[in-house]
């Protein structure tokens, strides 16, 4: 794959089957430079052996989910450079109709049992900002009086100001009779235009963030998550709340998950008799004790009481990780070794894993005797999977054209560190003998993971003749609670000695690897570990250091996450956490360092790049600074297009400058020395 192959990166949604069992929809996605945004569409993909067909026509719609009864079919729909609004349309097709009107758009819905509604959750914008008064911009707008720790969110922005509201909208039947507009008369000259959408109620207010969202089997009560509790904006302590709505006037939420648990609830779903579901992670006695622990699947009674299903050597925490209720058992994704599996939770804790190999499980939803997934491979970045007897069956192949640019294998190896604990990763080797060049490459979290799926980034890095090294050191996800607990308060210690010793190792295994030749990158934690690195091992031609965490002092109070993550990875005593800062050993480095930042990043912000790319210049070293407009910290995996293109393009002109290869040689790519 080549840097301008992005176009054929197509993501498959997480599926909904029809009630019937007779086929899926799936949302495809992918990214086009010429629109320089990303376009997608809904498929319809039937069980018979038929194609899969497109179902609809939009710009970019997403998160299709079938109504109850199998006669409709929702979806999120962008429209122009408006927010995603709720469309529903026919299930067999045909023109949809708009269902929600949000100022900021729909972040998530979920049908009603009888499917007559739809609730969903909403930003609310304060009066006067966020485009409420026509022509007042954002920097006319009043100022803002802060008095928490938590006010903003990367990706969003400020949040105090505009809290996700928990609302209830009916769904206009998609065959009925359309609104006209009036036409102007002597005794209404201006007649006011049909609504664009039905008039939703509003379930919840006040100063809180609200997330998942769950009906009751008979649809009076919805649950959702939420965190009402006096401390929370010091804690990351997250409850669930029930809403009446077999009512008129609905009360207050009432609190039905136990008091002083201390979880970080993340999904919701109920079971048929009433019984709830959900996932969360234990936070400790701090409430905010965060760092490894693995996402479980928990069982709250009617009654009240909560049982913990699964426990601490299972993570189920994969990102956006939903619950399929699946007759007396629960379906989730478990997290482990570079995989994501399809595991299946019954009442009594008993476990029972659907799928196995190279997979990641994206996605996944369940009727009757049928199971489907949407899940990455080594040769796709998405499809739709038929689960059955413990195997998985292909049924759509949207990465054809990305495996006829070329996809490089990955060869999976375990290399004891230097003393003796397993660190296990990937080498991506480039055609032809070599000796290769070798970049050794470092994920983010770090409570995360590399999978052995396609990456995107490894394949355009390999086709360009560079040997790829990848791990998982300790503080990754996927390995267990004291794999991931392993560096709370003492970064660039074991994590700094497994990777490396994981470079040599694999350089020792795989012949055509050169030992001499050496790069070193990577983007937030894994900015930070190659900036730590650096300072301590000299051997690199050069080094990229992407949207990092290097200065844990100033994270506070500049990062969104800032009031506890520096507070629980590198600890309170101001010698320790300088201890663990890439920022106070800044002046040990000599590599050519390029600094990759982007303006609007609020999880790690620009003035971590600033600072760091300031002081290796003023040092003396060879530095550079690149800094995206208008992106966040996400800029490598959802950033607009072309910017992601530009981004590989700078990656690759450094390395020919530093590190030239065969296929990515100085003189066509890199400036001249």
């Amino acid at each position: 794959m080549k840097a301008t192959d992005l176009p054929l990166l197509s993501s498959v949604s997480r599926p909904t089957v029809h009630p019937d069992g007779s086929r899926a929809v799936i949302a495809v996605s992918r990214p086009d430079l010429a629109a320089d945004r990303y376009v997608g569409q809904l498929w319809s993909v039937p069980f018979d052996g038929g194609a899969p067909r497109r179902a609809s026509r939009g710009l970019n719609d997403s998160s299709p989910r079938f109504s109850p009864d199998g006669a409709q079919l929702a979806f999120l729909r962008v429209v122009g450079d408006a927010p995603a609004q709720v469309f529903v349309m026919d299930a067999a097709g045909g023109e949809p109709v708009q269902v929600t009107d949000q100022p900021l758009g729909v972040a998530g819905y979920q049908w009603s049992p009888d499917s007559a509604c739809l609730a969903f959750v909403s930003r609310v914008p304060e009066a006067g900002r966020y485009g409420t008064v026509k022509l007042l911009g954002p920097s006319a707008e009043p100022a803002r009086r802060i008095t928490t720790l938590k006010f903003r969110s990367n990706g969003v922005g400020y949040t105090i100001d505009r809290r996700s509201q928990v609302f209830l909208v009916p769904v206009p039947a998609p065959a009925g009779e359309p609104d006209y507009p009036a036409a102007p008369s002597v005794a209404q000259p201006s007649p006011e235009a049909p609504a664009a959408a039905p008039k939703a109620r509003q379930l919840t207010s006040g100063d809180f963030e609200h997330g998942a969202i769950a009906f009751s089997p008979d649809g009076s009560r919805l649950a959702v998550v939420s965190a009402w509790h006096a401390n929370r904006d010091l804690d990351l302590v997250s409850e669930i709340f029930a809403i009446a709505l077999d009512t008129d006037a609905p009360g207050d939420p009432v609190r039905i998950s136990p008091e002083g648990a201390n979880l970080d609830v993340r999904s919701l779903a109920f079971a048929a008799d009433g019984s709830l579901y959900f996932l969360a992670g234990e936070l400790g006695e701090s409430g905010r004790d965060f760092i490894g622990r693995p996402v479980s699947l928990y069982l709250l009674d009617p009654s009240g009481t909560a049982r913990r299903l699964t426990d601490e050597t299972l993570d189920l925490g994969e990102a956006g990780t939903e619950i399929t209720v699946a007759g007396d058992s629960a379906l989730v994704r478990l997290r482990t070794r570079g995989r994501v599996h399809l595991l299946e939770v019954e009442r009594d804790g008993t476990s029972t894993l659907l799928t196995s190999g190279d997979l990641e499980i994206t996605g996944h939803d369940a009727v009757g005797e049928r199971t489907l997934v949407s899940f990455r491979g080594p040769a796709t970045q998405g499809d739709l999977g038929l689960v059955a007897g413990g195997e998985l069956a292909a049924i759509t192949d949207f990465s054809s054209g990305l495996r006829e640019t070329g996809v490089i294998g990955a060869h999976e190896i375990t290399v004891p560190a230097r003393d003796g604990y397993p660190v296990h990763g990937w080498v991506l080797k480039p055609a032809g003998e070599g000796p290769h060049p070798v970049l050794l490459t470092i994920h983010g979290g770090p409570f995360a993971q590399y999978e052995s799926s396609f990456l995107d980034e490894s394949q355009v890095y390999a086709d360009a003749g560079y040997a790829v090294v990848l791990c998982n050191p300790r503080g990754s996800a996927g390995y267990g609670e004291e794999h991931g607990r392993a560096i709370r308060q003492q970064m660039g210690t074991l994590d700094y000695t497994d990777v490396i010793d994981f470079l040599d190792g694999a350089i020792a295994r795989t012949p055509g690897l050169d030992p001499d030749r050496v790069g070193i990158m990577g983007g937030s934690y894994g900015g930070y570990l190659t900036a730590w690195t650096i300072a301590h091992d000299h051997r690199f031609a050069a080094a990229i250091v992407e949207r990092g965490y290097l200065d844990p002092e100033q994270f506070i109070g500049t990062s969104d996450i800032g009031s506890f993550f520096s507070d629980e990875y590198t600890g309170l005593d101001p010698d320790r956490i300088r201890a663990q800062s890439p920022q106070a050993v800044v002046r040990q480095v000599t590599t050519p360092t390029l600094v990759i930042h982007s303006a609007d990043d609020l999880r790690c912000p620009l003035p971590q790049g600033e600072r760091y790319y300031a002081e290796l210049a003023r040092n003396g070293v060879e530095a550079e600074l690149l800094v995206f407009p208008g992106e966040n910290h996400e800029l490598s995996r959802s950033g607009r297009p072309r910017h992601r293109l530009q981004r590989f393009e700078a990656i690759l002109d450094w390395w020919a400058k530093h590190l030239p290869s065969t296929a990515n040689p100085r003189n066509q790519t890199g400036p001249p020395e």
